[in-house]
């Protein structure tokens, strides 16, 4: 790359983008998962778009995207397909307009940046982390929000890089990688310059270069090395914290039912056996029985009201055994009619109920965030879209934020399948007084593909950022026990039946994330106006 000038090669800023997809492909859970690549999967990219005009930075942005978002979403075919019953040429389509909206925010960022290196381009170092995580917290909500593997996921393994997410949650490692990633572009950019420079350019460079070093890579470097010592600081004084710890003993189990015989009325005794039976291993094949037995997401495929086989599990184990249980299963409510003479009308909602030990119902949670087209239809009062994919009765409601589900020493926030991938849910509940955090799912719907592990890795982060554990009980898996460090202590194989028990820590502390960090993107992109203005008034300036 010359300096300041063109690319030697016209292909060189494809290659490079391309480049940037595969490693970010490379660095995500379920496939390969070298979450290391992440840290310089940027990096090619970024030198891309520093000689280009901006419609070519828009386009390598697109590819990039697409080629990260196409392999990190393919699943979205099994959902679709296999279990919606969609021909390929919808299902097919449907993913590649999800991968291209998805990549909508990286051509934004790259014509952004773009523009950056063109004004002053040690400014790289501090508006691309700011940049990528303000877009990062726009997609968490616009069209009721898919932060499925921001980029801060990736590290989930990385147990010692990942502890300040007690701070500023998922996105200040997000923020980090962006960081580092940038410093290294603006320092192989500086470097080819000073090789490149002739003696009468000598001078205009070494200035160039000490101005990149004071204004952005030295704090940079400064602000990689607090995180680091924080991260070693807080691991050392959360082990010490969890073991001397309240602790819980609770049992996990995943039943391993068919997504298409999940919703079958002939399948609704045999589901009842095949919990019953692992959940009676649970209880007697260990030294101590748990206190707690969590069963998933739609568990009980049956309403619990008068129901016989809600009266078969009562009677042949939750009175007999004497345990608490929490599992998914849906709710009816009955509504006042609008108008005089129509007949009945129900909500229906994706619950999770907490039985006591005599049966009875010791509380109840309504999911809120509910999947588009998988358990709600938008706009399907104005418009005749398709029904939801889901084998129910029909559309869910939306369930209100409530309390945390009491039970002895535990104050549970409950978290339905993709409620999970959603910071603030969890962060309410913690705010509320939950101690304990459960993630019930069905993740059926993926098959055998990389989105359970991907699913899986986003927990991991509900954890740490409260301090809390998780526990995680997943239809056909990947079912888990988390805890407040992020490490999954126990977890289970996919596509076979299975139960864990595990000694569950109970902390109370509040992180800075739960009183304020939760911000922590907002910030980013409130931050990031003055400087998008700044580079929209002024005018280009060789470097």
């Amino acid at each position: 790359m010359k300096v300041g000038g063109e690319l030697s090669n016209s292909l060189q800023p494809v290659w490079l983008a391309l480049g940037t997809g595969i490693l970010l492909f490379l660095s995500f859970p379920g496939a390969v998962g070298l979450w290391p690549l992440a840290w310089i999967a940027l990096v090619p990219l970024l030198l891309a778009l520093k000689d280009t005009g901006t419609g070519t930075a828009a386009r390598l942005g697109l590819l990039a995207g697409m080629v990260h978002y196409l392999s990190l979403l393919y699943w979205i075919i099994i959902v679709l397909g296999r279990y919606g019953n969609l021909p390929l040429w919808i299902s097919i389509p449907a993913l590649v307009l999800l991968a291209l909206y998805m990549s909508s925010y990286l051509v934004l960022f790259c014509v952004i940046i773009n523009r950056v290196w063109k004004y002053r381009e040690f400014l790289i170092v501090w508006v691309g982390p700011l940049l990528w995580v303000g877009l990062d917290f726009i997609r968490s909500f616009l069209f009721s929000g898919f932060p499925w593997q921001d980029l801060g996921y990736s590290q989930y393994k990385a147990l010692l890089l990942i502890q300040t997410a007690d701070l500023t949650g998922h996105y200040g490692i997000t923020f980090h990688i962006v960081l580092v990633n940038s410093v290294t572009a603006l320092l192989l950019v500086l470097w080819v310059a000073n090789r490149s420079a002739g003696q009468t350019a000598q001078q205009v460079v070494t200035l160039r270069i000490r101005r990149a070093w004071f204004s952005a890579i030295l704090p940079a470097l400064a602000m990689v090395l607090i995180v680091l010592g924080y991260n070693a600081i807080r691991y050392s004084q959360i082990s010490a914290t969890i073991a001397e710890g309240v602790k819980m003993k609770i049992g996990v189990v995943q039943g391993n039912i068919e997504q298409d015989q999940k919703w079958s009325p002939a399948m609704r005794l045999e589901t009842i056996d095949i919990y019953t039976e692992l959940s009676k291993q649970a209880l007697t094949r260990e030294n101590e029985p748990p206190e707690l037995l969590v069963w998933p997401e739609t568990a009980l495929p049956f309403l619990i009201s008068d129901n016989p086989y809600f009266r078969r599990l009562k009677n042949i184990f939750i009175t007999k055994h004497q345990v608490w249980l929490l599992s998914g299963a849906p709710y009816y409510e009955e509504i006042a009619a609008k108008k005089k003479g129509q007949g009945k009308k129900f909500l229906s909602f994706n619950s999770a109920y907490l039985f006591r030990p005599d049966g009875e119902i010791g509380a109840r949670y309504d999911k809120q965030h509910l999947v588009p087209f998988g358990e709600y239809v938008p706009l399907s009062d104005y418009l005749p879209l398709p029904g939801p994919l889901v084998e129910n009765v029909g559309n869910f409601s939306s369930g209100k934020t409530g309390t945390p589900l009491s039970f002895q020493d535990a104050a549970i926030g409950v978290l339905i399948c993709f409620e999970s991938i959603f910071p603030e849910l969890a962060r309410d509940w913690t705010h509320k007084g939950a101690n304990l955090l459960v993630n019930i799912t069905n993740d059926a719907w993926y098959g055998r593909s990389s989105a359970p592990w991907q699913h899986l890795s986003m927990s991991v982060f509900r954890a740490v950022e409260n301090r809390r554990s998780l526990v995680r009980s997943a239809n056909t898996g990947v079912s888990a026990v988390i805890d407040p460090l992020g490490r999954i202590t126990s977890d289970s194989p996919l596509f076979q039946p299975f139960y864990l028990v595990a000694d569950v820590p109970l902390l109370q502390v509040k992180t800075i994330f739960v009183i304020l960090g939760h911000y922590f993107g907002l910030i980013c992109l409130i931050v990031c106006l003055p400087i998008l203005l700044l580079l929209r008034q002024g005018k280009r300036r060789e470097m």
